[in-house]
């Protein structure tokens, strides 16, 4: 408790630069990581023998959709995070941990329907985007096995903004590295010593994301945060959700946004293949 009151009388008192210097470090930090290892998740997958450059291209692919996934977290957590923040700062710790909750709450459902419905659709978008005959399975492998840890993905990354609000902002780096650690370390595990190639490769991403999901849960449910998900907050309130989705928007623009831009692409150099 000392801790925490510590923490918010400095974010309320200590000079601008310091704290933005302070809290801007580990995020930049934490972005270079997350940079750094899906680079090196794409080269084991292009190393594979015999096949690589066409899985990297079939995982490539499928990025557009897993862009999407990540969108749907910028959304709930750059949306709420932020208004988290605010109330806190108002003194009213309690409308925050509400936010946080039905934020919560809220990936847990969006993680459910996105798994089953890009599932259910996943072959004629693939097809769509621009894959090939020999692209697809690869593609379809990969998705597949990455669908399931959906969750992992809005947790991880979602929930992890509302470390980086209450002013945890090295935590919050922690949640990046330890996945990409982990994922670094699985990769070549799974693709070459146990021979599942792209599967193997999805798979290492799902554990890594998972790993990451938990760092940041205990960390909610610990004693160090200071905003707690609580149980007795979860039932979703349009009145609260509401400006979540308005200030989550604008990120989640950019990111699907993003995303159709690489279909975009992708399509067409299919078609431009097909001609030449």
């Amino acid at each position: 408790m000392a801790q925490t009151d510590t923490r918010e009388s400095e974010l309320a008192s200590a000079p601008i630069g310091r704290l933005l210097f302070k809290m801007a470090l580990p995020c930049i930090t934490a972005q270079i990581i997350n940079a750094l290892y899906n680079i090196v998740d794409r080269m084991y997958i292009g190393r594979m023998e015999g096949v690589g450059k066409t899985a990297l291209a079939g995982v490539g692919i499928a990025f557009p959709l897993i862009m999407v996934i990540s969108a749907f977290a910028y959304l709930i957590g750059q949306g709420g995070a932020p208004l988290a923040s605010i109330k806190l700062g108002e003194q009213r710790k309690d409308y925050a941990e509400r936010i946080l909750s039905q934020c919560f709450i809220t990936m847990l459902g969006v993680s459910a329907l996105l798994m089953v419905v890009i599932y259910l659709v996943k072959t004629p978008l693939l097809v769509a985007f621009g894959a090939s005959d020999a692209t697809l399975p690869f593609a379809e492998d990969y998705l597949s096995i990455y669908l399931l840890g959906t969750f992992f993905v809005q947790i991880s990354l979602g929930m992890n903004f509302f470390v980086t609000a209450q002013g945890f902002a090295s935590v919050s780096m922690r949640t990046t590295l330890i996945g990409a650690v982990v994922n670094i370390v699985l990769d070549p595990l799974f693709i070459f010593v146990f021979g599942l190639g792209v599967k193997g490769a999805a798979i290492a991403t799902v554990i890594a994301q998972a790993a990451s999901a938990v760092w940041v849960l205990t960390f909610l449910f610990g004693r160090k945060t200071t905003l707690r998900i609580r149980k007795e907050y979860i039932r979703p309130q349009w009145q609260i959700l509401k400006p979540v989705i308005a200030l989550g928007l604008s990120p989640f623009i950019m990111n699907v946004t993003e995303s159709a831009i690489q279909i975009v692409f992708t399509s067409g150099m299919q078609k431009y293949a097909l001609t030449v």
